[in-house]
């Protein structure tokens, strides 16, 4: 029987081969050329790797994120601006590898209802180019419940990302009214879900990055797909009812009022919101420590919702043109009554979300007439405050002159 050969178990050369042959513990062997081709490698490697993971993706810089961001959101320049910087290290973090271990840039956005939260969301989504799911943080329960587990929102950005595990992976989610899943407390209703801690959790675990088996387009193998949540981006929203009283209470009046009316009170409080309020809010200190970025979006005055109407891309007057136009028929709004609009959305509490509301309901007979009125000639109806105020009919041009609609024929 010929006796066994020692060789070296990375190149196989024998020992009559090298200069060296090194054992290991457990029988193994490495020689001296290995070892100095090894020590090559590792002396030679630089500090900081730039391994891309999606080449096409070029990180857009915070003033491209924040100057797209004023296309769609009015005011909350803070906001956009705190924002901006987050997206940006974000995805500088996902598209480059380092040995440093970056924190990943989850987002919290508080503010009353219509302040542009979801819509901060959206336009990001649709300018980055990355697929992303909305959910409500209402119809989330904890995992073995009646309801729709956290999990299941990874199966959701699947299906946005038409089924990509690249896309996916890069993704973002944006989980709104948050604050209804704060634990109970003092400034946390009785009616809040008593699953909520257990919803932070679920959640917090894919946030902190897991594996999530989920299926797969159907009818395509493997039955089953895993989806690192790892570089995920969380976005999570919520009016945070009563988290200025968490503040106030632990600066105490002296620090906070500097013995000022209420309303500046009202307008300084978020510059002193710490992790420590949240916590008291109702969100475990887990949770909270995932959410790096913090955004307190202001209450929007007559001004900015004035502005919301008109200025931004495709805002919701240029969208109403554009319908009536496609019936031939030009709109228009007087300045009083865009503020009598507004004053509803003031007064009804609705924020910028209820400015479309209010245009359909007061154009409503308008709008159903809409065909009948170009065969009767109408090409322009101008829209005065008394439309908006007292249910009047607008007027109706037909040529040079303004006509009652039923003059029309």
């Amino acid at each position: 029987m010929k006796p066994s050969t020692t060789i070296c178990n990375f190149c196989n050369k024998d020992a009559t081969q090298v200069k060296k042959l090194l054992a290991g513990d457990s029988g193994t062997h490495i020689c001296s050329d290995c070892v100095k081709l090894c020590y090559g490698i590792v002396t030679n490697e630089p500090k900081v790797t730039t391994t891309v993971i999606r080449k096409a993706f070029n990180v857009p810089t915070p003033r491209e994120i924040h100057a797209n961001l004023d296309e769609y959101v009015i005011s909350q320049d803070k906001a956009k601006k705190t924002l901006s910087v987050a997206i940006y290290n974000h995805y500088k973090r996902v598209t480059t590898k380092t040995e440093t271990n970056l924190t990943k840039s989850n987002v919290l956005l508080a503010g009353p209802t219509g302040t542009g939260k979801t819509l901060m969301a959206q336009t990001l989504s649709k300018f980055l180019g990355v697929p992303m799911v909305i959910t409500d943080a209402t119809t989330i329960t904890e995992s073995g419940y009646a309801g729709e587990d956290a999990e299941a929102l990874i199966h959701k950005l699947f299906q946005a990302a038409d089924y990509s595990v690249e896309l996916t992976e890069q993704g973002i989610i944006y989980v709104d009214e948050i604050d209804k899943k704060a634990k109970r407390n003092d400034y946390v209703s009785l009616s809040r879900d008593v699953s909520g801690e257990g919803v932070q959790q679920s959640l917090l675990k894919l946030m902190e990055g897991t594996i999530i088996n989920v299926p797969n387009k159907p009818q395509q193998s493997p039955e089953k797909v895993k989806i690192d949540t790892t570089n995920i981006l969380f976005v999570v929203g919520g009016a945070f009812v009563g988290l200025e009283d968490v503040v106030v209470n632990r600066l105490g009046k002296s620090k906070i009022g500097f013995n000022e009316s209420k309303d500046e009170k009202i307008d300084n409080w978020h510059d002193y919101l710490q992790t420590r309020d949240l916590i008291k809010y109702g969100l475990i200190p887990e949770f909270v420590g995932r959410l790096p970025s913090v955004n307190v979006l202001n209450t929007l005055n007559k001004r900015d919702l004035i502005r919301i109407l008109t200025e931004p891309t495709d805002s919701i007057i240029d969208q109403i043109k554009e319908l009536f136009s496609l019936d031939k028929i030009q709109i228009e709004f007087t300045i009083v009554a865009l503020e009598e609009i507004v004053n509803i959305a003031v007064d009804e509490e609705l924020g910028a979300r209820g400015l479309r509301k209010i245009l359909d309901e007061k154009l409503l007979e308008v709008q159903y007439e809409l065909p009948e009125l170009y065969k009767k000639g109408i090409r322009k109806i101008i829209i005065n405050e008394q439309v908006i105020t007292d249910g009047l009919q607008p007027q109706y041009i037909k040529g040079d002159h303004a006509i009652s609609v039923n003059n029309a024929e």
